[in-house]
């Protein structure tokens, strides 16, 4: 299930999962399994630290208070699931496919997402330092009361994302391609690279005059009086 985001005119606003769990079995505990089927479970402060679940499968979990450092999730696929607080420092999600995914609160530094899909997701609250996105597909995403500090969106494509009430610092877009990408919600705009690649996307006038030096200095534009 998925809702429509109000947007303005001009730009199509994405589409928010609506994640409805059913009832959840506790997980039993043990170490994760490459290629393991997890469905209906909740994962509550498990500590899933250095764990290897490369390929596995989250159908209709939820994860809350987990700690994920350095766990190993590469080419997992997380489905109609719901992650609150979880923390962790270079959790690895590469190739990995998010569809219909509620993230709140999470405090992440370094997570890995370089090559993932992430469809219909909500991020909402919490702060993820250096996530690293390059050449990832994000469609129908939205960041909403998030800090997001030096964000890698190099190379990725992003379809209907919108940014709400959150911060981005230091933004990456180099080689990006950006299609019906709202950025005036934001709270704070920083462009750090690639900011030749905001064609497709649209901002404030107020963000515009905050972004008028370094697109000055991108052009060659010398400003004088």
């Amino acid at each position: 299930m998925a809702r429509r985001a109000a947007c303005g005119t001009g730009v199509r606003g994405a589409r928010r999962p609506e994640v409805r769990l059913p009832a959840l079995e506790p997980y039993g505990g043990g170490e994760l399994e490459p290629d393991g089927d997890y469905d209906g479970l909740e994962f509550r402060e498990a500590d899933l630290s250095g764990q290897d679940g490369s390929g596995a499968r989250f159908m209709d979990c939820a994860l809350t208070g987990c700690a994920l450092d350095e766990t190993r999730l590469p080419h997992a696929r997380v489905l109609d699931s719901s992650l609150t607080g979880i923390r962790g420092v270079g959790t690895d999600l590469a190739e990995a496919t998010l569809r219909d995914v509620q993230l709140t609160d999470a405090r992440l530094g370094g997570p890995q997402l370089h090559g993932a899909v992430l469809e219909r997701v909500l991020i909402r609250g919490g702060k993820i330092d250096y996530m690293n996105l390059r050449t990832a597909r994000l469609r129908d995403v939205v960041f909403e009361g998030c800090v997001l500090v030096e964000p890698d969106f190099g190379g990725a494509r992003l379809e209907r994302v919108e940014f709400v009430d959150c911060a981005l610092k230091g933004a990456d877009l180099h080689a990006a391609t950006l299609t019906d990408v709202d950025l005036r919600g934001a709270a704070s705009l920083e462009i750090g690279r690639g900011l030749d690649r905001l064609s497709g996307a649209v901002i404030s006038t107020a963000q515009l005059l905050d972004l008028a030096p370094a697109l000055a200095a991108q052009w060659g534009i010398r400003v004088e009086g």
